[in-house]
């Protein structure tokens, strides 16, 4: 039985709003018995937040064990590269507590001289947080960034995703970021790894064919391009010819699936 990696913002949910054929599929793969491990791009919750708003807005069975977030993806990556470094945060709960429990030690300001510059979405986003982000980058920090994503979608519409404020610091800074999320290797091989599948029985289900598709294809998994979500309206076949990038499946929603 293959295993599914899948996405969540625009695929499962946007917002507080639950994509309308998301439950219905979900509980058909509890009800096979398919593994399946809820991959993000988005930082700013803790796993057992997300788990949460997966129960509160779709009604379905979710736990922590079965989430992996950039941000514990970003946390990983900079414990193993230097083991209880100190790190200067910017973003949200989720990320801080990632780092915390990979035993890195979070710094309040750049002239506590940290190892490393860890972001992501941060909606508190300020002048002088970016001026302390480029200051320790410019004295030599590692700069890693969360996830290239320039929108999320919410109920609100698209809003400015984590990659927008990275696009921020790279510019004050002068470098260029480790990317962590989608579609990097670096989250796609955590994923593959915690599955405990090989990739070429595993999907990544995802709306972005840039992240999501591209970290699939990247991974050798199979996948499966859903038209919610960031996709929403979108010409398919002018978004794969302009990206270069062709998933195995197009869906139309999740429940399209088929022999669903």
């Amino acid at each position: 039985m293959p295993g599914y990696i899948l996405d969540l913002d625009g695929t499962l949910y946007a917002g507080t709003n639950p994509i309308p054929e998301a439950a219905a599929f979900l509980n058909h793969l509890r009800e096979q018995g398919a593994p399946r491990l809820f991959v993000t791009n988005n930082s700013s919750r803790t796993p057992e937040a997300v788990a949460r708003h997966l129960r509160e807005i779709l009604g379905i069975p979710a736990e922590a064990e079965e989430v992996l977030t950039s941000a514990q993806a970003a946390a990983r990556y900079q414990a193993e590269a230097a083991p209880g470094s100190r790190v200067y945060a910017i973003g949200e709960e989720g990320l801080r507590q990632a780092l915390v429990d990979a035993g890195l030690v979070l710094c309040d300001d750049a002239d506590e001289k940290p190892d490393a510059v860890v972001q992501g979405i941060d909606r508190s986003f300020t002048y002088e947080k970016l001026f302390a982000a480029s200051r320790a980058i410019r004295a030599g920090a590692a700069f890693i960034a969360t996830n290239p994503d320039l929108q999320l979608p919410t109920e609100r519409g698209l809003t400015p995703g984590s990659g927008s404020l990275t696009a921020a610091i790279r510019a004050a800074s002068g470098q260029e970021p480790v990317w962590i999320g989608k579609p990097s290797p670096i989250i796609m091989t955590y994923a593959v790894e915690k599955l405990g599948l090989p990739a070429d029985e595993i999907w990544v289900v995802g709306d972005n064919l840039r992240t999501d598709i591209a970290g699939g294809l990247a991974a050798g998994c199979r996948t499966a391009w859903v038209l919610t979500g960031i996709a929403s309206g979108v010409d398919p076949e002018a978004e794969m010819a302009a990206s270069g990038i062709r998933p195995e499946r197009i869906l139309r929603h999740l429940l399209d699936w088929p022999d669903l």
